[in-house]
């Protein structure tokens, strides 16, 4: 797994303590812990960190593919005429 830029992990924070994230493997993990004592852990994939709180992960990996836009643009509105250059 490639390092995170330490530019990146400069400006990440924890969504549920704001507490600052070091990189272990594949993994961010806070470096304060939480009210009960334990660091939060937060997965990688693809170079991507994961910043989703723990109770929320699990409704976020069941939500099917065709709830998510997945990077794809907006459709224009169907009313739309198409502009020429110079109008």
């Amino acid at each position: 797994m490639p390092k995170l830029s330490p530019e990146l992990l400069s400006v990440l924070r924890c969504p549920v303590t704001g507490s600052g994230l070091v990189q272990e493997g594949d993994e961010l993990v806070t470096v304060s812990a939480d009210e009960s004592g334990n660091k939060l852990r937060y997965k990688i994939e693809d170079g991507i960190p994961l910043l989703l709180p723990p109770e929320l992960l699990p409704a976020a990996t069941a939500a099917p593919a065709s709830q998510h836009d997945a990077g794809q643009p907006a459709a224009p509105p169907q009313d739309a005429a198409p502009r020429h250059a110079g109008e």
